[in-house]
């Protein structure tokens, strides 16, 4: 069911605490790849070196094509727009938890892309398909879309059957983004890993904690009110 204004103050999921679990062990697994990242920053490096090979070595036009269309629709030029609709069309239909959820879930994982390439600072691989910029790890495709595809569902989509499908293509579609990126050899395997795994998280997380937040209020006003 597409959310309307009388959906604006229904909760993000059936059971949040199930999102926030779900996320939290996406975040787990996206802090140990930072922390290895950060300790040895060659650890990974045998593993995406053979990715690597394999990409090269399966190179054909027309997956190049799709490839450079996935890089295309993930560039700032799509996304940025995408966003911006979103949020005008949230703010005319005045659903405004919504709306905040999706302009902190945009800025939390701009920051954290920004803020992790400088830290890391890793290089990317060799003779890339795409024009790049900027350090390897993580891949900002990779956080963007996968940060922008969760939460569009979230925000468009009240919980039930129709949602699940969609979760399922949004994640799919965020996870061929992440593999497309060392096709083109823009980044590493690592890097679209574990880009995938911090903005999905992400998402995850913030709408989950924003149920948990507005159900202990409502809990809060429940015991007010009984004592009252």
């Amino acid at each position: 069911m597409i959310r309307t204004v009388e959906h604006e103050h229904h909760e993000f999921f059936s059971d949040h605490r199930w999102a926030v679990v779900f996320a939290a062990a996406l975040y787990l697994l996206a802090a140990a790849v930072f922390l290895v990242m950060a300790v040895e920053p060659t650890a990974f490096q045998p593993l995406d070196d053979w990715w690597h090979r394999r990409m090269v070595a399966i190179e054909t036009g027309w997956v190049t094509a799709l490839a450079q269309g996935l890089d295309l629709i993930g560039g700032s030029y799509v996304t940025w727009p995408l966003r911006v609709g979103v949020a005008v069309m949230l703010g005319v239909r005045r659903l405004w938890v919504l709306l905040g959820y999706w302009i902190v879930t945009v800025a939390v994982s701009e920051v954290a892309i920004g803020t992790l390439k400088a830290a890391y600072d890793r290089p990317r691989p060799p003779l890339s398909l795409v024009e790049t910029t900027g350090a390897s790890f993580p891949s900002g495709h990779s956080v963007a879309v996968a940060a922008t595809a969760v939460a569009l569902v979230i925000v468009l989509f009240a919980p039930g059957a129709e949602r699940r499908v969609w979760e399922v293509r949004a994640g799919g579609f965020a996870l061929l983004m992440a593999m497309s990126r060392p096709y083109l050899r823009a980044h590493w395997l690592t890097d679209a890993l574990a880009g995938l795994l911090l903005g999905a998280a992400t998402a995850l997380l913030l709408a989950g904690a924003s149920d948990a937040i507005r159900a202990r209020r409502a809990a809060r006003r429940t015991a007010d009110q009984g004592t009252t």
